[in-house]
């Protein structure tokens, strides 16, 4: 994975053995991430255990199957949701992942990871909405479980077709190579991301809800005796690095993260108003100051550089934003 993965990777193990043998366990071998056969057994064990913690909000029942972006939301959901709810989900439905599909990078060294194309049973306006779950898993290590660290929501024509090679194997982004390909650097991304957020720059994200709407929503916050301040921070090291896909048109889709923070300050005589799933999380007292601090993962599609459409910007196909603590002052 090249830069991409650079915080999750381990280093090469040679170890010699007693007979004075070098044995190589295989890191700098180029292999497929999973077999088929893994990948559905490690969404099937995703699934049992989101449901388990979901029905009774424990994050402990879980938290070995989730990481990166995914998990910290995941956990801090439940965290609070336990808190608010001691007794467990009293509307607990248990989640459904059908019509599994896998696409499976190959690659040397770990982390390995494999994308999963699911369909599931949350789709929206009864049903008429039909979308995709994208969910990302990762394993660090031969002796590790497989846990989803990124989770997406599009509609199936979003999803677009993947690079193969003639085994049917993905290629995920390497580096250098594919940075000067492509509109933007994908191991970049949060950064890039962040940055736009604070000032428009670098121009490089096609208008919408997430990058302009949310922008321009942010800068026109009003509420009379409050003041709020936003600040973002790039999240791109450790569980939270990037992962991505070359595409058959020339593009990339990639998973990335992000950290967002959002201080509202009351004026004298006035306090910020604290929700149940905020006072969950919260550390301090809300005395004039309320800080949000929510971790994000966002889908984009980024096109070959001078690739037309939407004038060759980058589109962002998901946000999952998700509350992870709060602190008073």
């Amino acid at each position: 994975m090249g830069r991409l993965a650079a915080g999750l990777a381990t280093a090469t193990v040679l170890s010699v053995t007693a007979s004075g043998c070098v044995t190589v366990h295989g890191e700098r071998e180029v292999v497929p991430g999973a077999t088929k056969a893994e990948a559905a057994k490690a969404l099937e064990d995703f699934t049992l255990a989101y449901n388990k913690a979901d029905e009774a909000y424990d994050p402990a029942l879980d938290a070995d199957r989730v990481t990166g972006s995914l998990g910290a939301i995941n956990q801090a959901g439940l965290t609070a949701r336990r808190k608010n709810s001691p007794d467990g989900n009293a509307a607990h439905r248990p989640l459904e992942l059908s019509d599994a599909s896998f696409t499976i990078p190959r690659k040397a060294g770990w982390p390995r990871w494999f994308l999963a194309d699911t369909d599931s049973n949350r789709d929206q306006d009864g049903g008429k909405l039909d979308t995709r779950w994208l969910l990302a898993f990762v394993r660090t290590g031969p002796k590790t479980p497989w846990k989803a660290a990124y989770l997406a929501v599009v509609a199936p024509s979003e999803v677009p077709k993947f690079r193969a090679d003639a085994d049917g194997f993905a290629q995920p982004l390497p580096s250098a190579d594919t940075d000067e390909a492509l509109a933007t650097p994908p191991a970049d991304l949060s950064a890039t991301y962040t940055a736009y957020l604070q000032d428009g720059t670098p121009d490089v994200f096609a208008p919408g809800a997430t990058t302009s709407g949310w922008r321009d929503a942010r800068k026109n916050s009003r509420k009379a005796g409050f003041s709020f301040q936003y600040v973002d921070q790039p999240l791109a090291s450790g569980t939270f690095a990037p992962l991505g896909l070359t595409t058959e048109d020339g593009g990339a889709l990639v998973f990335f993260s992000s950290r967002h923070f959002e201080r509202q300050t009351a004026a004298k005589g006035l306090r910020p108003t604290v929700t149940a799933d905020v006072q969950a999380l919260l550390t301090g007292e809300v005395k004039s100051t309320l800080t949000k601090e929510r971790v994000s993962s966002q889908l984009v599609y980024i096109p070959e550089r001078g690739a037309g459409g939407q004038d060759g910007k980058v589109r962002v196909l998901n946000r999952l934003p998700g509350l992870v603590a709060a602190k008073g002052s």
